[in-house]
């Protein structure tokens, strides 16, 4: 089974973390096999998993439990909640049990943005007490907030006591559109491995390919839903599996 760790909450990062927790994870080897082939893995490589806007990292944790196992078997995932209860009604009630969160609050045409600053602070904070992370995978607001996270540790805005963020997977993103926040994010061009999933029906789909422009070599899993995590079918799997590869290879290349 892949390894899901439950969803922590703001009052729960300032619980001990007991040594052998502390410690970064072993190296081991394994092989993994995707739509039939083998992918030499050095380790599950760490992500940690912000969700979407007014979600949680249990609905999160739900809609990426769709993927199969051949696929989570590959990564040590960890869902967390953002920062800030949700200040207004939530698109998945009825669908998602509550309690919802949001990760920063925004202006009507998005231009602004509010407790920014504090919900950085959170994500590096939950980081140092329990990483080391690897990489991010996020939905939605998650998504775009995954999405400008490398560009701003390497400016040294973001995410300076912790290493190196080295992958993202970005479930339907998009780009900040203050301009000061985007020229701090996206340039210049991000190089780490990324995969980022696109949806014809997803309201989102034109800015995730606007998104595309800023990273280097990005995978692209395109799909027929809407603003959604979907199911992988046959050649979502065959992207994913290409992404493993290159996450085995920067792994090998760094930790050798």
């Amino acid at each position: 089974m892949s390894s899901f760790s439950p969803p922590l909450r703001s009052a729960q990062l300032h619980t001990p973390i007991p040594e052998s927790e502390s410690r970064s994870p072993q190296i081991v080897f394994k092989r993994a096999s995707i739509m039939g082939s083998e992918a030499k893995i050095q380790r599950k490589p760490r992500f940690l998993c912000l969700h979407g806007f007014r979600t949680s990292g249990q609905i999160l944790k739900k809609q990426v439990g769709k993927w199969p196992s051949s696929v989570l078997d590959n990564f040590d995932l960890h869902f967390l909640d953002a920062p800030f209860p949700a200040e207004g009604k939530s698109d998945v009630e009825g669908i998602f049990d509550p309690p919802y969160f949001e990760w920063f609050q925004f202006s009507a045409d998005m231009m602004e943005y509010q407790n920014f600053d504090e919900c950085l602070s959170f994500i590096e904070d939950y980081m140092l007490k329990h990483g080391p992370f690897d990489g991010f995978l996020g939905f939605s607001q998650g998504a775009i907030l995954s999405a400008a996270l490398p560009g701003l540790q390497e400016k040294g805005i973001a995410l300076t006591k912790v290493p190196k963020i080295k992958f993202v997977v970005i479930v339907s993103g998009a780009k900040f559109r203050s301009p000061s926040l985007a020229e701090k994010a996206y340039s210049p061009s991000i190089g780490c491995p990324s995969l980022h999933f696109l949806g014809d029906e997803d309201f989102l789909m034109p800015h995730g390919l606007k998104l595309l422009e800023s990273y280097i070599e990005p995978l692209v899993i395109n799909h027929p839903k809407g603003h959604t995590v979907p199911r992988l079918d046959e050649k979502g799997l065959k992207v994913m599996e290409s992404f493993i590869e290159r996450i085995s290879q920067t792994l090998a290349e760094t930790e050798a």
